[in-house]
């Protein structure tokens, strides 16, 4: 790739052009490209668990699998916590999907948010949406693998997007795969019929979106959209399921992009002092999330 010279302070520096109008390159801790490596290496411990990890997914993720969980959980009587009760338990979930950090899911709750905070300043719902978009994995902590707890997440009950990762071998034993009505490019589903229409894998962005609707949350759409699709990444990152969106579906396209570039590149090993900011999050999720809600 060409790179441009740019004469700074006199000294001359070779700059990326691709990465100038990308705002999230002024705060990786890294190369951008070196986030999201699925390379499969089966000497790195790390990639081999990621790919592991994809594969069960991959495998047991089906229309029927995903129907039992949504009659599981959605019923919202595994057990009662706070916000803050619930965040402390991701003290002790580290994510077997992730191949960029390893290390407790609480302390990437934080670097999300204070990001998020530090550049919108006044929207302090996105800074809330920010700690708590991972909350969904304290399912792990209720006998769910983690395989059906973190991770991408995709439509069941129809072809399986070409952008998933792993894609072309860890399907390979999804009955769904060869069945005549799930396997055509619509499968179950009417052209366009929105995403509100269609199953996603199960995960802990569905179970937080759906938990926090019927907790009452008073977070904004735009915030259950974050969560709910921030995981999403053969539609908002893949360019696929097109011809299952409609126009809310884009409208909301651009906050869940909005939000992804601090899911996903504020991961470091820089870690924040999360004692200090307590007495601030804790507000926000009074004002809210209040009280102790249903799990």
């Amino acid at each position: 790739m060409r790179l441009l010279e740019v004469k700074r302070n006199e000294l001359t520096e070779l700059i990326d052009p691709s990465q100038i109008y990308r705002p999230e390159a002024k705060f990786a801790d890294k190369p951008l490209d070196n986030f999201r490596d699925y390379s499969i290496d089966e000497n790195d411990p790390i990639k081999e668990r990621v790919r592991r990890t994809y594969e069960l997914m991959h495998t047991h993720q089906t229309v029927d699998f995903v129907k039992e969980k949504r009659a599981l959980w959605l019923k919202f009587d595994h057990y009662q916590a706070t916000v803050k009760e619930a965040l402390i338990k991701l003290n002790d979930l580290v994510d077997e999907s992730d191949p960029d950090v390893d290390m407790p899911n609480i302390v990437h709750a934080f670097q999300t948010a204070e990001k998020i905070r530090e550049d919108y300043p006044d929207m302090d719902w996105f800074h809330l949406t920010g700690l708590i978009h991972d909350l969904g994995k304290v399912m792990a902590f209720h006998d769910e693998p983690q395989w059906a707890v973190v991770g991408d997440t995709f439509v069941v009950g129809c072809q399986f997007a070409d952008s998933i990762v792993y894609r072309d071998t860890s399907f390979r034993n999804n009955p769904d795969g060869t069945n005549p009505r799930y396997n055509t490019k619509l499968g179950m589903y009417k052209e366009n019929c929105g995403l509100e229409n269609v199953l996603l894998s199960w995960g802990h962005d569905e179970y937080l979106y759906h938990m926090l609707k019927h907790n009452k949350s008073t977070l904004p759409k735009e915030a259950l959209a974050m969560i709910r699709f921030h995981s999403f990444y053969p539609w908002h990152t893949g360019g696929d399921y097109q011809h299952l969106t409609n126009e809310k579906d884009e409208e909301m396209k651009e906050w869940v992009l909005k939000f992804n570039k601090y899911d996903l590149y504020t991961k470091s090993t820089k870690i924040p002092d999360i004692e200090a900011l307590w007495p601030y999050y804790e507000s926000l999720i009074e004002k809210y999330i209040p009280g102790e809600l249903s799990w």
